[in-house]
């Protein structure tokens, strides 16, 4: 799966993952009147308008980008409703031919962690048949369990040819709590480093497992807010793509970026969510009106694009 990503990233020159993170606050009324119309104001309600407002987005900006990445938090709050529009919205960006980041930031052990592998990458026989759940093309997943919460992903990506993106370092202020903490890796000659630069070697060791042609299935996240952490993971992990939330309206730009790819131009695939998706509630987008909210979203890849297009040609 590493290989359909870089093909797209290739074929529409942009580096860039959109992040269908819906709030019922990012959709237009005209939308919510429908769905509340046809269901009432309910969860089932609820869900379609989510479902309708994605299918907007990803009309609008398909042809643009090579990926998406539903955060599944945003649809898990209304219930089961809300995983129906998840289920809905992976299957749909799939047959628009996307690649597909299931957002799910799982972490557990044993059956528990296959499960949840299962359920997201792999398939589940009930009595004589095979079945699939949400199906996504990668997933995040929370490392801190240590190898027994990311072992039984790896197993279902050797097996399905998919990937993951794990936690390495997170864009969110208080990363640093636990994240930036110093620690030795046990050897009588280390020095102290971050912990963050010690799960980094932990992926790359783990990625050596899943090697596509030159990339591994297994990469990690890395935040925008920090460019420079990006910049020593790079090294760390040279054959690992990673995966940068934290751009537009976390607040990091396309200057920020450059460290995070290699010198091929590749290795990084930017994420943006609400700076796109709900793009029309900005000034610079304005203009579109809530009617043309994935006509905003189409505006606000194509600028973003362009920032970061700029930034990697001034390296």
């Amino acid at each position: 799966m590493i290989q359909k990503l870089i093909a797209g990233i290739k074929r529409t020159e942009a580096p860039i993952v959109v992040g269908l993170d819906p709030m019922l606050s990012y959709i237009p009324e005209h939308i919510t009147e429908k769905a509340y119309a046809a269901y009432g104001e309910t969860l089932q309600g609820a869900g379609e308008a989510v479902w309708q407002y994605n299918k907007g987005i990803v009309d609008a900006v398909c042809d643009l980008v090579p990926a998406v990445k539903p955060q599944i938090a945003m649809y898990e709050q209304f219930g089961i409703e809300g995983l129906i529009a998840f289920e809905k919205t992976v299957r749909y960006c799939k047959e628009k031919g996307l690649v597909v980041i299931g957002d799910i930031k799982r972490g557990d052990i044993g059956s528990t962690s296959e499960a949840y592998a299962t359920g997201h990458l792999g398939s589940v026989r009930v009595g004589s048949r095979e079945y699939r759940g949400f199906d996504e093309d990668f997933v995040t997943v929370n490392p801190y369990l240590g190898s027994d919460g990311v072992m039984p992903f790896i197993r279902v990506c050797q097996k399905e040819k998919k990937g993951l993106f794990i936690l390495v370092k997170t864009s969110n202020p208080s990363s640093g709590e636990f994240q930036d903490r110093p620690v030795r890796d046990g050897s009588a000659a280390s020095s102290d480093r971050p912990l963050y630069e010690l799960v980094g070697e932990q992926v790359a060791r783990w990625g050596e497992t899943c090697m596509g042609d030159s990339y591994s299935y297994i990469g990690a996240v890395v935040g925008a807010t920090y460019p420079e952490t990006g910049k020593a993971l790079r090294r760390i992990m040279p054959k690992s793509y990673i995966l940068v939330p934290g751009y537009g309206a976390q607040g990091g730009k396309g200057a920020d970026l450059v460290h995070f790819f290699n010198e091929d131009g590749l290795g990084a695939i930017i994420n943006s969510s609400r700076g796109i998706i709900a793009a029309y509630q900005q000034e610079k987008y304005a203009s579109y009106g809530s009617t043309g909210y994935a006509d905003a979203a189409r505006a606000a890849v194509l600028d973003m694009k362009a920032d970061i297009a700029s930034a990697l040609a001034k390296r």
